[in-house]
Formats: C-alpha cells, sequence, structure tokens
C-alpha cells in the first residue's frame, strides 16, 4: 500500500474510533446528566473553549510538536472528557469539558494539515494533479469518520436498552414531554427511567477504551509526516507575527459579506445544539426512554451522510439558492411540527421522522454554507473558515447555555427567528454577488486581509 494512503487510512480510523466515543457521548450528556443542568452546561463550556483554541493554539502547537503530535496529545483531552463522566459533577465534568475544548481545534488543523501536506506530497512524486490527489485524501477520510456517529450511537442504545429497571411513562409524566415542557419537572419525569450505574460505566468504559485505542493507533503506526519540519521552518520565516495572524480573523469581518453570514453560520450551531441537547432530552428521553437517544441519532447521522454526498454532488446542477430553500423549508416545518406536537410512545415513527427531516437540512447547512465560505473567500480561505468556526461554535454556546433557562417552544421561536434572519441576510449576499457578476471573487480581491497560519477547522 502507498505510505501516504497508509497514513491517511491510520488517520481516518483513529478519528473514527475517537469520534465513536465523543459524538454518541455528547448525545446523551443532557439525559444522563440533567440535575441542574450539568449536562448541556458542560457542552456550552465545551464549545466556548473551543472559540478560545481555534483563536490562539493550533498554529503554535503544530510548530512545536509536529502534525503526529499533536494530533496524538489532542485525543487525549478527549480521553479526558469521557473519563470526567464517569464521576459527573461541576467539579469534574466542567475541568473536562474545558480541557476537550482546548484539544479540538489543534486536533482538526494538525488532521487538516497533515493530509494537505501527504496529498502535496504524493501529488509531486508521482506527477499527478495536486488539488486531486488532496480531495481525494479528505474524501477517504470523511468516509470512514462519517459513520462514527452510527456506531457510538448505536453501542449506546444496545447497552442502555439492557435495563431491567425500564418503567411505564404515565400520561400526567408525558404531558411534560415536548415544546411545552415543565422544566425541572421533566427531570423527575425521566428520571424514573435512568439506566443503572452499572451500565452507564460499562458504555463510559467502551468509550474510553475506544478513545485510548484511537491514540494508540496514532502513536504507534502514524509517520510523522517528512515535511513537517520543513513547514514549519518556512511558517516561521515568512508568517506574520502571531497577533497579526490572530487579528486576521477579526480583520476579515470588514468584508460585509462575512458579516451578512454571521447568522447563518451561528444558525449552524443553534440548530445542531437543538436537536443533541433538547430534542434528545424532551421528546425522546422524555416519552420513550434514554435507550431510544442513540436509535434517533443513528437515524439523523444516517441521512446526514448521505444527503451530504447527494447534495455535494446534485448542486452543481441545482445550485445553492434552491437547496438552501429546500433546507429553509423543511426546517421550518420541523420547528413548526415540534411546537404542535405532543410526544408519545404510540407515535414511534414520528420521532425518527424529525432527526431524519433535520438529517438532511443540517447536510444543506454543512455542505452547501462550507462551499459558499469557500467561493465568496477564495484569497482569504483560512480567515474566512476560523470565522466560520468562531460564529458555528458560538451558536452552540447560546444554544447549549440558555437550554437549562427557557422552555423548549420559547427555543423553538427563537430558532426559527435565525433562521428567517439568515435567509434574509444570506438573500443580501446572493444580491452583493450578483451584482459583482461574473466574477464572484472580483469584491474579495480588493480587500488586503492578512492570512491565517492554521488550517480551516471544520
Amino acid at each position: 500500500m502507498e505510505r501516504n494512503l497508509k497514513n491517511v487510512l491510520i488517520i481516518s480510523f483513529g478519528f473514527l474510533l475517537l469520534f465513536t466515543a465523543y459524538g454518541g457521548l455528547q448525545n446523551l450528556q443532557s439525559s444522563l446528566h440533567s440535575e441542574e443542568g450539568l449536562g448541556v452546561a458542560s457542552l456550552s463550556v465545551l464549545y466556548a473553549a473551543l472559540i478560545l483554541s481555534s483563536m490562539f493554539l493550533p498554529p503554535i502547537l503544530i510548530k512545536k510538536l509536529g502534525c503526529k503530535w499533536t494530533i496524538a496529545g489532542s485525543m487525549c483531552c478527549y480521553i479526558a472528557f469521557s473519563l470526567g463522566n464517569f464521576y459527573a459533577s461541576w467539579y469534574t465534568l466542567i475541568p473536562t469539558s474545558v480541557i476537550l475544548g482546548l484539544g479540538g481545534a489543534p486536533l482538526w488543523s494538525a488532521k487538516c494539515t497533515y493530509l494537505t501536506i501527504a496529498g502535496n506530497s504524493y501529488a509531486e512524486k508521482a506527477g499527478k494533479n495536486v488539488k486531486d490527489i488532496i480531495n481525494q485524501y479528505f474524501g477517504v477520510f470523511f468516509l470512514i469518520f462519517q459513520s462514527s456517529g452510527i456506531w457510538g450511537n448505536l453501542i449506546s442504545s444496545l447497552i442502555f436498552s439492557q435495563a431491567s429497571n425500564k418503567v411505564e411513562i404515565s400520561e400526567e409524566n408525558l404531558a411534560c414531554c415536548g415544546a411545552y415542557d415543565c422544566m425541572t419537572d421533566t427531570t423527575n419525569t425521566t428520571r424514573s427511567a435512568e439506566p443503572s450505574n452499572s451500565l452507564i460505566y460499562t458504555l463510559l468504559g467502551i468509550y474510553t477504551a475506544s478513545g485510548v485505542l484511537a491514540v494508540l493507533l496514532i502513536v504507534i503506526f502514524l509517520d510523522q509526516i517528512k515535511s513537517d519540519q520543513a513547514e514549519t521552518d518556512k511558517e516561521t520565516l515568512k508568517t506574520p507575527s502571531f497577533w497579526s495572524t490572530f487579528l486576521a480573523t477579526f480583520k476579515h469581518l470588514t468584508d460585509k459579506r462575512q458579516c451578512l453570514l454571521i447568522p447563518l453560520t451561528m444558525y449552524s450551531g443553534f440548530e445542531q445544539g437543538f436537536l443533541s441537547g433538547d430534542y434528545t432530552k424532551t421528546y425522546v428521553t422524555c416519552a420513550l426512554g434514554i435507550h431510544y437517544v442513540g436509535y434517533v441519532m443513528i437515524c439523523f447521522s444516517s441521512v446526514n451522510s448521505l444527503c451530504s454526498l447527494l447534495f455535494g454532488k446534485i448542486s452543481q446542477f441545482t445550485g445553492r439558492k434552491l437547496l438552501f430553500a429546500l433546507a429553509t423549508v423543511t426546517n421550518t416545518a420541523c420547528i413548526i411540527a415540534l411546537l404542535l406536537w405532543k410526544p408519545h410512545p404510540k407515535q414511534l415513527a414520528v420521532f425518527f421522522v424529525f432527526p431524519a427531516l433535520w438529517g438532511l437540512s443540517d447536510a444543506i447547512w454543512q455542505t452547501q454554507t462550507n462551499g459558499l465560505y469557500g467561493i465568496l473567500f477564495e484569497k482569504h480561505k483560512e480567515a474566512a473558515f476560523a470565522n466560520y468556526r468562531l460564529w458555528e461554535s458560538l451558536g452552540f454556546v447560546i444554544a447549549f447555555g440558555y437550554s437549562t433557562k427557557l422552555q423548549v417552544y420559547i427555543k423553538l421561536s427563537i430558532l426559527l427567528s435565525v433562521l428567517v434572519l439568515s435567509m434574509v441576510t444570506y438573500g443580501v449576499v446572493e444580491y452583493l454577488e450578483a451584482k459583482n457578476s461574473p466574477g464572484n471573487c472580483t469584491a474579495a480581491k480588493k480587500e488586503n486581509i492578512g492570512p491565517l497560519t492554521q488550517e480551516t477547522l471544520m
């Protein structure tokens, strides 16, 4: 097997193992640790730390440690979060959430840098087009990585389905599920159906072991890419100072198109935060039990993955505006339906319809918004994608931050309002681009924005 491809596969399976654990655990936080909103508070803190991390850490760690050891070290931060869940409290879960958030940005940056260098190296040796090889490597990575959402949720559901203390939820308690939830009463409603500590520890043990295997896979089998030191030396010589690099992210906000895309970017965080934090707790866990959360999120992950592939291919025929319209209509319909629907165990299929439709919409938000950033800001991708990660993470922070303070119908109303605002500002961006036709990047060429040293964070 060609050496660079071997390294791509090692990184891909390492991320698969790591996010099998983290993805499944994230979806359970609001249900497992509902006391005083500890679960969603930990997620809010996690994404706040990720924002800070994305601003400061990736360039420093990659220069000092190289890609391989940055990836391995950052993966250990995810393991710390799994360990914090064993004895979940404000004194264990919040600090480990901060640790994970700080490790998140360097992990993704080092991965992107490694795959890019590997692609360049192989293309140079084989005499092939660099862009084609890099796209091929990223395609292999995401093909393997995207399935982590299925495996992590499947593990949690299979383990929690073994619970012997499943309780029939009364009609009185079911009245506290859905958009007009009873806030604190919902916690009491679901507590009786919580899995035993032994099952929780079994799940956390499997997740922790999966993370440890990911680190060992990287440490033992991943090659320290030869270009690392050369790249570091080049960056040391030619990059601007750290503070100018840091400020480039904010300097990019002088482009009014970037400012107009902030609501759309934040909406991505809002809608993902609602599904994993509120839908799983107030609809699924409340009415069906925690053992159904994994199955429901498998439905979301599967549809999301398939639709990401589908929309990535058909966008060249339909254009992005039509796809954004489809996502808007689908999400709006889901939000209105969730406001009106009273969840009941007898309507089992409905619990899967919503995440399926949500997965369809999210696939469009992710693929088309990332593509939009790449097209509009072709000359300043690093600064643009740093802004993307910044504002999306801020959406997560806000969504998880008010999760325990507001009833679900208010959160859905906020979600709908942000969606409407997003489409209005996105429409203005399309209008401005139409005025600048045929060169969509004409306006971007007039900007004078310094580049960032870190890679796109995803």
